[in-house]
């Protein structure tokens, strides 16, 4: 993997906290976005952890230009908690998940590793209370949110009711255990429902699904 932040006691700490005989392979580091995109077509590793605040280009536009040149590459966004406004728009732009820069060392790796097996690492508390922030700062009313709220309902109606009942799941935060239990089905089955949802809505993340949902005025499963 690659390691993009632009402070190098921060890079430091992460590679020492992303080895050990379980751990990830950091085959370069970079300290602004201009850099992540080279670094990323020279190694073309399989996962970026991108900082969001970075000088000259940041992480919001180096996530989007790695993913419109290397689609394969996931990035996994290394943030506080107080920029959860740039984790959403990064999350839009494709990235896999996030993690907060004080997460504990085996679950970073962790993160890593389901990001490089093309799962999402985005923790269900947090996925929902972005999505609050988010749906609290559209407006409250007009053209704009109507005009937003149609083409969503659109886009999920080629969803069966299941998958939208799963749908609405994922939008309240539910991980797969959590959903699992609300709707009495298989967490095999969940995850096979999401990717379903995923792959018909033309998706890559949880939250992208929860904003859409958000978005038609759907609700959450209770």
């Amino acid at each position: 993997m690659v390691i993009v932040d632009d402070d190098p006691l921060v890079r430091a700490g992460l590679r020492m906290m992303l080895g050990g005989p379980d751990g990830v392979d950091v085959v370069a580091e970079g300290d602004d976005g201009d850099t992540a995109v080279e670094l990323v077509g020279r190694h073309r590793p399989d996962v970026v952890l991108m900082d969001i605040r970075m000088a000259r280009m940041d992480g919001l536009a180096a996530t989007r230009a790695v993913l419109e040149t290397y689609p394969s590459t996931k990035v996994l966004v290394l943030t506080t908690f107080d920029a959860d406004d740039h984790v959403v728009e990064a999350l839009r732009s494709g990235a896999r998940g996030f993690v907060l820069k004080d997460t504990p060392p085996p679950r970073l790796v962790a993160a890593v590793h389901e990001v490089a097996a093309g799962d999402h690492a985005l923790s269900p508390s947090v996925t929902a209370l972005l999505v609050d922030r988010v749906s609290g700062a559209m407006p409250a009313a007009g053209d704009r949110r109507e005009d937003r709220a149609r083409l969503a309902r659109d886009r999920l109606a080629v969803l069966t009711e299941r998958e939208l009942e799963v749908a609405r799941a994922v939008a309240g935060g539910g991980s797969n255990a959590d959903i699992s239990r609300q709707l009495y089905l298989g967490v095999p089955t969940v995850k096979a429902h999401v990717s379903s949802i995923l792959a018909k809505l033309g998706l890559s993340n949880r939250v992208q699904v929860a904003l859409l949902v958000h978005d038609a005025g759907e609700g959450t499963a209770s």
